[in-house]
């Protein structure tokens, strides 16, 4: 999937993200957001910096979203700095 430690990397992310998608209090259209990033993250058919990318774009639309709790947004925020360490 990814070469060497960033296989790590990216698998703590896809469990940080999956915490919101577990949560009750996040809106389902936010969830599935949280789920494409997760199938971004895991399709093995495009690069790395671009499956990176693609998520980065989408958690970036998510952040804005006014319908997300606060404590939601700072989780977003979270993945985001994880991403972009990569």
């Amino acid at each position: 999937m990814f070469p060497g430690s960033k296989a790590q990397t990216v698998e703590g992310i896809i469990a940080a993200i999956s915490e919101l998608q577990d949560d009750n209090t996040v809106p389902k259209n936010v969830k599935e957001k949280v789920h494409n990033v997760i199938e971004t993250l895991k399709d093995e058919k495009l690069e790395v910096s671009i499956r990176i990318n693609k998520a980065l774009q989408i958690l970036d639309s998510l952040s804005e979203d006014s319908n997300l709790q606060s404590y939601s947004r700072t989780q977003l925020w979270n993945v985001v700095s994880m991403l972009e360490k990569i």
